[in-house]
């Protein structure tokens, strides 16, 4: 497969680049993110996830201002809460996360559950791609059906759907139907919350290649061709998660790891939205 690195792009269905790589901050306080995200970019990192629903956007907009990284190097994602999904409420909540972020615009702007008016906030999406205010659109959370339900309402494709994804919840039929369309898979909780890190089988094939359990799942998620967004406040578990990039799985352990498909989420599961 081609070189992968930190600074290695996944080029979206619109011509946008993003990092395979990048930081999550989902329960990070404010004051925490403005910490974590300027050592994250002190690292290399140059790809934040952030969302209106973890209330960090004003931190996480400040640290960026303060790294010294330009924006331009920088890909910002948030996320529109369920409670603004519908037209007006979206387009009210992505000047929301503007302002608390410090920018004019963000990379990547997300609906980050399909429930409520999806196809009104999708609706939306249209006019916050014309007026600049985010790079590319897509979704969190959502299903196969779920993205049928708002192309039918908009011609735009999303260009990302960021859903939670490892080899302990191996969405196969999902990644299939986002290639088939051109929307990338992007993993969060790709290391499960650190709860199967200590899975025998994880421990066995992690020793023989002479990494942690949480770079095999890392690298396991960029060998599907995906990007991953992986939390920690901690440097040296940031420095660790980045170093994926200089060995490869083989083809025959990666296909043992996608055997270890149980079905975990660790958090929610989107299949009772209808």
């Amino acid at each position: 497969m081609a070189d992968l690195s930190l600074s290695s792009k996944i080029v979206l269905n619109n011509g946008v680049k993003m990092p395979v790589l990048g930081l999550g901050v989902y329960q990070v306080t404010n004051g925490e993110a403005r910490t974590v995200v300027k050592e994250a970019l002190d690292i290399g990192y140059r790809h934040i996830d952030t969302a209106a629903y973890y209330h960090n956007e004003r931190g996480v907009g400040q640290a960026i201002k303060e790294s010294g990284v330009p924006r331009d190097d920088v890909f910002i994602t948030t996320k529109l809460w369920h409670t603004d999904n519908g037209y007006r409420e979206a387009l009210a909540a992505c000047d929301r996360s503007l302002k608390a972020l410090g920018v004019d615009h963000v990379d990547l702007y997300l609906i980050h559950w399909p429930r409520g008016d999806r196809q009104g906030a999708w609706k939306a999406m249209d006019r916050i791609l014309d007026e600049g205010k985010a790079r590319s659109a897509g979704v969190s959370n959502f299903l196969p059906r779920h993205l049928d339900d708002i192309m039918s309402a908009s011609s735009l494709v999303p260009s990302v759907d960021q859903v939670e994804f490892s080899p302990f919840l191996y969405q196969k039929e999902l990644l299939s139907y986002c290639r088939d369309k051109g929307i990338a898979l992007e993993a969060y909780s790709p290391l499960t919350k650190g709860r199967r890190l200590n899975d025998p089988r994880l421990v066995a094939l992690a020793r023989e290649y002479g990494r942690t359990p949480a770079q095999m799942l890392l690298r396991w998620v960029v060998q599907k061709g995906m990007a991953a967004i992986p939390k920690s406040v901690r440097p040296e578990r940031m420095r660790e998660n980045a170093a994926i990039f200089d060995f490869e799985i083989s083809a025959k352990d990666e296909a043992e790891m996608d055997r270890f498909d149980e079905g975990y989420h660790t958090t929610w599961d989107p299949q009772d939205i209808p």
